[in-house]
């Protein structure tokens, strides 16, 4: 009796953690922001939607362009730049040997982590009034909310990353006669470095999304202030055009570390 020949199964072009190319890659990015707009356009055209709260495509690419030709709002786009890139930078100044400190030393996770688990749950809207009674209303208060923000996260994802790094290169370079400060030094903050710079594009990405709260708070600049302003108005293209600056923004911030992170550590 012949034996029932097994057919082979044809491997699915889409596999777990498999890579899939760079140009199917860019194409099916291109197309997720085709059917976002194509799903926009077919609520908008056929006033699925009222225009008053879902204005139509070309109308809000029509306000872009006029106030992308607007010096004021040139001016909105860099306050924000600067409140953004103010308190993600504190932050990491601050954050990261901190973080550092609690993921190579048991007594610095037990004196940092606690107090950052605890805090890391209030939310930074609900510090608002205290940042008003110690900064005050001027530009450190935007700065301040978006460190808080990001600053607790930071740490703890820093920690994380440190306690990441394995243990036979430590090993190791305590054979070679290493101390532990060298060993730090040497090792441990080398090692950290891709891991870091993707974190710190995480947190990049918060801090904007800290931006418009920041700028609820008593300004007369800055696209949160531009959209809450819109808002009033019921101008919900400029809504929509202040909301699409913001994401490219932090796109451009994003591909930035993104580009870099694969120019400084091309072997991760």
């Amino acid at each position: 009796m012949a034996m029932k020949a097994v057919r082979r199964r044809k491997p699915h072009r889409i596999q777990i953690f498999k890579d899939i190319g760079s140009r199917a890659f860019a194409i099916t990015a291109s197309c997720s922001f085709l059917l976002l707009l194509l799903l926009w356009s077919l609520l908008s055209y056929t006033e699925a939607v009222n225009p008053v709260f879902l204005p139509k495509p070309h109308v809000v690419l029509a306000a872009f362009i006029e106030l992308l030709g607007s010096s004021d709002y040139w001016n909105h786009i860099g306050v924000s730049l600067f409140r953004v890139m103010s308190g993600f930078l504190l932050a990491c100044v601050l954050g990261i040997p901190i973080g550092i400190l609690a993921g190579t030393f048991k007594f610095g996770e037990a004196l940092v982590e606690p107090p950052m688990e605890f805090i890391r749950y209030m939310p930074a809207v609900a510090f608002i009034p205290l940042i008003m009674v110690w900064a005050g209303i001027g530009e450190w208060a935007k700065v301040l909310l978006i460190f808080i923000g990001c600053f607790f996260q930071l740490v703890l994802m820093v920690a994380d990353n440190t306690r990441r790094v394995s243990q036979d290169l430590l090993q190791a370079s305590f054979t070679l006669g290493a101390g532990r400060w060298k060993a730090i030094e040497t090792v441990l903050i080398p090692a950290i470095q891709p891991q870091l710079m993707h974190t710190m594009r995480l947190i990049l990405g918060w801090a904007w999304t800290y931006l418009v709260v920041a700028e609820l708070v008593a300004v007369n600049s800055g696209l949160g202030y531009a959209i809450m302003k819109a808002q009033r108005f019921l101008n919900t293209e400029e809504i929509f055009v202040g909301i699409f600056v913001i994401g490219l923004l932090g796109l451009i911030s994003d591909r930035i570390f993104a580009f870099l992170n694969r120019r400084l550590f091309p072997w991760v």
